[in-house]
This record gives structure tokens, sequence and C-alpha cells, in this order.
């Protein structure tokens, strides 16, 4: 791994929340940065209204985006969501995505709350920062 995840005695155990509080990556690591991924087919429409359908796929997306340069989910550093309307059973299947992915550690994550995103029907997006070995 070419990070180091550090959550700080004295802050909020966040990793049933699905995010770390910081990380640290060595001088001369590369970056790579994912942008937005959305619940979207390979044609661009999306795959489902239901909410979690489409985090499941955005964050399948993510991970043929991170192939694409020879990495997974465990080369994440920093995650930024973006959730129409978030509530607290969103937070949770975003929570579970990220676990599902990147294990008992998970990277960094800013997840915003925004009236609305690219087209009507997308309900959620993830970017990503993946540190490469």
């Amino acid at each position: 791994m070419s990070h180091t995840i550090v959550n700080p005695k004295g802050l909020h155990d966040p990793i049933p929340y699905g995010y770390s509080h910081s990380v640290s990556i060595p001088a001369g690591t590369g970056l790579v940065l994912i942008s937005g991924q959305y619940g979207s087919k390979a044609d661009g429409s999306v795959v489902s209204p239901h909410f979690a359908e489409q985090v499941r796929q955005a964050f399948d997306n993510l991970g043929v985006a991170l192939a694409a340069h020879g990495l997974d989910m465990s080369h994440v550093v920093q995650l930024r969501s973006y959730v129409v309307q978030p509530d607290f059973e969103k937070l949770g299947i975003i929570g579970q995505a990220v676990h599902a992915g990147c294990g008992s550690l998970p990277p960094t994550q800013t997840l915003l709350g925004v009236s609305g995103l690219a087209m009507p029907d997308i309900l959620f997006e993830v970017e990503a920062v993946a540190a490469r070995p």
C-alpha cells in the first residue's frame, strides 16, 4: 500500500460511517484522479431509478476506471460523494458500498448533499483520488 490511513484518538470513530479522518501519502507517489462516476450503464443511461442500485453501479464504474490504471479500491485515498437529498438511509447505503470495496479501513471521504446532478435521474455520484504504489 502506498499510503497510511490514520484515525486519531480524540476524534470519533468514522469507520462505521464508511470513511477515515486522514491519510498520508509518501513523496513521489503518483496520484490518479477519477472524475465523478454515477450509476450509468456503458451507454451512459442511468441503471435504475433506485438509489441503492445507482450507488452499486457508480462504485462498479469507479472500479472500472481504477482498473484502467492497474489500480483497485485499496488504492483509493479520498472519495467525494454527491447525494441528492441525503438522509440516514442513503448514508447507510453509501457506507455499505465503501466497506464492500475498501474493507475495514476506508479512505477519507467528504459527502455533499446537493439539489441535483448533471441529469435529473442521477441520484448519486462519486469521484476518487487514488495513490499509485
